[in-house]
């Protein structure tokens, strides 16, 4: 199998490098350092040798050059492991280790603090389009993501059932991060719902029929374990009332196809549109993460309902744009960034859509969803897709 090479480019020093289970992190560790000692703590054998005695860490350190680099893949299973790394980090500034992990739910409960800030803090996400490159195919990322684990199966929807209860297994019911699994998995099927949408807690409770409070613990725990986030409101000079609720997303679209219910009742042009957003802004979120400058993501809404689905601010400049699962592009559809550039008149705006023509319509630049996909580069900012 071809190995893809990632736009994430790993730093000099100790680093963490988090993301959901199939991202490929231990992939790219065992590419990225092939000398490297290697600790793998979904190896059973290996938890119970290291929970027992964290200081073999030391031990191994001790036998090794400090040029070599440790790698100690999934660390939250054994978070004791991160008080010795902490020691010989701080005792010999050239040792170097990389710790990667698919939650920070069981290191915050053990009250680590992630090495202080002696380590740098990484995300690793799904594949983006220009990773790919010509293997990219628009309709299949719509509906079975770009989870490597995934691209490379022979059957990706049996995949993707599997992985949710991969998931609900491994990372909540065998963690003993909820009581109550059943509640869980109907909480996951409810939170489907509200993928690319302001997130309302209450209706997520009626719907899956738990407590709010312990439906607000549930996001928290989806975060933890990487595979939902919340996306703020932009908020910088606000002259209109504006929502304070944030968006939520599931971290793939693939993951969310497997996890929304269908049936009779639900239109397939809502699971389409909220399916093209997700995509969309999976990709903004892992060009913001391995982007070396600061770029900041929110979205925009006032409160008399108009909306702006994606704002990204930084150094660079101010960006407003607007995901259309639809082939045409009408005057209504550009409401919205109208709105924000009235209000922001330096931001520079875009309409993200199905069609095949790269257009200016009341100086907003529409440009297809392959393209500007396929433009996004960490080292290149989205005045690159523009075509004025």
């Amino acid at each position: 199998m071809e190995i893809i090479d990632r736009f994430f480019k790993p730093p000099a020093s100790s680093y963490f490098l988090f993301g959901p289970r199939g991202t490929g992190k231990s992939t790219f560790v065992k590419r990225q350092y092939g000398d490297a000692i290697y600790i793998d703590l979904l190896d059973p054998e290996r938890i119970r040798s290291f929970s027992a005695r964290p200081e073999r860490l030391k031990e191994i350190a001790d036998a090794n050059p400090s040029s070599v680099h440790i790698v100690v893949d999934e660390v939250q299973r054994v978070p004791e492991m991160l008080t010795v790394v902490h020691k010989l980090i701080e005792e010999n500034k050239r040792r170097s280790f990389v710790l990667t992990g698919s939650s920070a739910r069981k290191l915050k409960r053990a009250g680590v603090d992630l090495l202080g800030g002696r380590a740098l803090l990484h995300t690793l996400h799904p594949f983006m389009a220009g990773e790919l490159g010509n293997e990219f195919n628009l309709d299949q990322a719509l509906q079975y993501g770009l989870l490597p684990l995934v691209i490379h199966a022979k059957d990706p929807e049996e995949v993707l059932r599997s992985y949710t209860a991969l998931y609900l297994r491994e990372e909540v019911q065998m963690e003993g991060l909820v009581r109550n699994v059943g509640n869980f998995s109907r909480f996951l099927e409810a939170i489907s719902f509200s993928h690319a949408s302001i997130l309302n807690i209450s209706n997520v409770s009626r719907e899956c029929e738990v407590e709010r409070k312990v439906v607000e613990s549930y996001v928290t725990i989806l975060e933890d374990i990487l595979l939902g986030w919340r996306l703020p409101v932009f908020t910088r000079r606000a002259k209109r009332a504006l929502v304070a609720h944030p968006k939520f997303y599931l971290f793939d679209t693939g993951v969310f196809r497997a996890l929304r219910p269908r049936g009779p009742l639900d239109r397939p042009a809502d699971i389409e549109g909220q399916a093209l957003e997700g995509l969309v802004a999976q990709h903004l979120r892992a060009w913001t993460a391995y982007s070396r400058m600061r770029r900041d993501l929110y979205y925009w809404r006032t409160r008399s309902g108009v909306e702006v689905d994606f704002v990204v601010y930084g150094p660079e400049g101010l960006w407003a744009i607007e995901v259309k699962s639809s082939l045409k592009i009408t005057s209504g559809d550009l409401r919205g960034l109208l709105a924000f550039r009235d209000e922001y008149p330096d931001s520079k705006t875009f309409i993200i859509y199905r069609g095949q023509d790269r257009l200016i319509k009341s100086g907003v630049a529409c440009v297809p969803c392959s393209d500007f996909l396929m433009g996004l580069h960490p080292e290149r900012s989205l005045d690159n897709l523009d075509t004025r």
